[in-house]
C-alpha cells in the first residue's frame, strides 16, 4: 500500500465505522424473525465465505505451516472473542435499538485503550485519555434509563 490518506490506518479505520454502522442497521432488520444465534451463525458463514473469495482473488493466501504456534494461539483466542462477541450482538439487537445496542458496544473502544495500556505497554497522552474518557461519559449516558 502506499503512503497517501487511502493506505493509512485512519482511512481503513473510518471504513470500518461505516461497515459496522451498516452491520448494525442490517442486522437489526435481518434478526427480527430469527434466532439470534442461527443469525449469527450465517454472519459467521457470509464472512467466511467473503474471506476466502478475497483470498483467492488477490492471491494472499498463506501456508498455513508458516504461522507461528503463538499466533495460532492468539487467532483462535481472538475468534472465540468474536464468536462469543457477535453472540451478545447479535442477542443484544434482538431485544434492544439498535439505535443504542451499538453506541454501547463501542465501549469495547474504552477497553481496548485500557488494555493496550494494562497489556501491551501503549502510552496514551492526555488528550487521548479525555477522549477515552468523551466515550466512557457517552455509553454511561445512552445506558442509563431515564
Amino acid at each position: 500500500m502506499g503512503s497517501g490518506f487511502f493506505s493509512s490506518w485512519t482511512f481503513w479505520a473510518l471504513l470500518s465505522a461505516a461497515f459496522a454502522a451498516m452491520t448494525a442497521i442490517f442486522a437489526k432488520i435481518g434478526v427480527e424473525n430469527v434466532n439470534s444465534d442461527f443469525a449469527t451463525l450465517i454472519r459467521t458463514v457470509v464472512v467466511l465465505v467473503s474471506l476466502a473469495l478475497i483470498l483467492c482473488a488477490t492471491g494472499q493466501y498463506q501456508s498455513l505451516g508458516s504461522i507461528s504456534s503463538r499466533s495460532y494461539l492468539f487467532l483462535l483466542l481472538s475468534g472465540l472473542a468474536t464468536g462469543a462477541s457477535w453472540i451478545c450482538y447479535f442477542r443484544a439487537l434482538k431485544v434492544g435499538p439498535a439505535s443504542l445496542v451499538a453506541p454501547v458496544d463501542k465501549l469495547s473502544v474504552v477497553l481496548v485503550a485500557v488494555l493496550g495500556v494494562v497489556l501491551l505497554g501503549e502510552k496514551l497522552d492526555l488528550r487521548q485519555w479525555s477522549g477515552i474518557g468523551l466515550i466512557t461519559a457517552g455509553v454511561i449516558m445512552l445506558a442509563l434509563r431515564r
